[in-house]
């Protein structure tokens, strides 16, 4: 029974690591938004899978202590928001672009939500903020990572916690947003995806910004 307690207790962190992770509507908040109002639930949902998996693995580096690469994240920190910046932009370039009537009439085929899904994860995974937010939140819910001695099972609860809140945010966020989809019109869909992919850009813009400073401001320092 406390064996049981301490499994449940473990998935039940996990879990609340999952949607703390989740709930910040950054660039994958608006375009899980964007991708139910054009595609449909089932599109928002995969592109929050992609997130969740992403979140996951960040999670995993975490708890299995892989401090070789949370030190090599940090210390190619502005590389990795320069190349994700870049990535964020042609995202929202693309959505910009992307005629919603055309995604509307494509129904959402299994190519597609692979690419809703890769989309999303690799919009997660080039945040180096992911990972750290994360190592937060476990200090919150009282999961210790710098231990190195937290058991299999104990880590392998938590991961799927972290991955079922994840999910579960992103499931409640994109059926509330399709309540509202029959509501849009067609001018109101384009509207959306104009005003999303220019915030994602704008968004990825910044991070390029953000990492480009922080490459070359060290090198006129040393100079």
């Amino acid at each position: 029974k406390r064996y049981k307690l301490f499994m449940l207790l473990s998935l039940v962190q996990g879990f609340i690591v999952g949607i703390g992770a989740s709930i910040p509507l950054g660039p994958l908040g608006i375009l899980c938004v964007q991708k139910t109002l054009s595609k449909g639930r089932n599109s928002g949902l995969i592109t929050g899978l992609g997130s969740a998996a992403s979140d996951t693995f960040y999670a995993g580096i975490s708890l299995l202590g892989l401090a070789f690469i949370q030190n090599l994240i940090k210390e190619q920190k502005d590389w990795i928001m320069l190349i994700g910046g870049i990535i964020i932009v042609l995202i929202g370039i693309k959505i910009y672009l992307t005629n919603p009537l055309k995604q509307v009439k494509q129904n959402n085929g299994n190519k597609k939500r692979l690419e809703d899904f890769f989309e999303a994860f690799f919009m997660t995974i080039t945040n180096p903020g992911a990972i750290f937010l994360i190592i937060g939140l476990f200090a919150v819910v009282g999961i210790d990572v710098t231990s190195g001695e937290t058991s299999k099972f104990k880590i392998f609860s938590i991961l799927w916690g972290v991955f079922g809140g994840a999910t579960f945010w992103w499931f409640i966020l994109s059926t509330t947003i399709n309540v509202f989809r029959k509501k849009f019109r067609l001018k109101q869909l384009i509207m959306v995806n104009k005003v999303s992919g220019i915030i994602i850009a704008v968004l990825g813009i910044i991070s390029v910004i953000s990492g480009a400073f922080g490459i070359i401001f060290p090198l006129i320092n040393h100079q």
